[in-house]
């Protein structure tokens, strides 16, 4: 039961809009239709992603008073009280990021299965409304194999999966601060680098294991990623300096 909602409503339907996108895109470059399929998943997640993004800033901003109730309450079920309260207070939910993920993990899946395959487009497996492709440009603008590992496409999706994190983190404490922390605030912190800095790293070299298509896709989801960050983080930045104006003053005079 689970295969076949996995095959008939997340992995065919994918296929199919492949094959689709193929189709309309200039010369049937491939690489562009898995550009384009990409931001489309991407834009049907939006709303989750920006809940997110929004929890993620919201998080930083309330990092201090959450380190503040750690050193206050030493008692971990007081400490976990509090900080929960502070969550809901600022309308924080925590594992919006984790439910996030769970919804995309089957997309993915799919995805990542779909380009692993080589983008075997010739096989049955189309609604009757797509048309069938004979022939598709499996070199994204005639330059590079879709079909095997790219060395170029493996460097975009480490760096742009670097830059990503990285705009994603908090910064990290000063070396004046860093020996006032507690395990719990090192661990946090050590997990933050691992993400910044080891992640990248790992996704370069298994994009380079992998088709050019994944890599071509991991960048494109990294760079979609970033500019919506960045669009959050302007408007909160624009709402909190709306705030911060003070109220004019009547000019009573005259």
């Amino acid at each position: 039961m689970l295969s076949f909602i996995y095959v008939e409503f997340i992995s065919r339907p994918l296929f199919n809009a492949l094959v689709f996108l193929i189709g309309v895109m200039p010369g049937r470059d491939a690489g562009l239709a898995v550009i384009v399929l990409t931001i489309l998943v991407r834009s049907a997640l939006s709303p989750l992603t920006h809940h997110s993004i929004k929890t993620q800033f919201k998080m930083k901003e309330i990092e201090p008073e959450i380190k503040e109730l750690r050193a206050k309450h030493q008692n971990k079920e007081e400490q976990a009280k509090k900080i929960m309260e502070l969550y809901r207070r600022h309308g924080v939910n925590p594992l919006s990021g984790f439910l996030l993920s769970l919804v995309q993990l089957p997309i993915l899946i799919a995805l990542y299965y779909l380009f692993w395959q080589g983008l075997d487009l010739t096989k049955g497996n189309l609604y009757s409304f797509i048309p069938h492709l004979e022939t598709a440009r499996m070199e994204f603008l005639g330059l590079i194999n879709l079909g095997a590992p790219s060395l170029f496409l493996a460097i975009a999706a480490g760096a742009s999966q670097f830059f990503q994190a990285k705009l994603a983190q908090p910064p990290f404490l000063s070396s004046k601060k860093k020996s006032d922390e507690s395990s719990q605030g090192d661990f946090s912190r050590a997990m933050r680098i691992q993400l910044v800095y080891v992640l990248p790293v790992f996704i370069g070299v298994l994009a380079y294991k992998f088709p050019a298509a994944v890599a071509l896709y991991w960048t494109t989801t990294n760079i979609f990623a970033i500019i919506h960050q960045e669009i959050v983080r302007y408007k909160a930045q624009k709402i909190q300096y709306a705030q911060n104006i003070p109220p004019t003053k009547t000019n009573n005079s005259g």
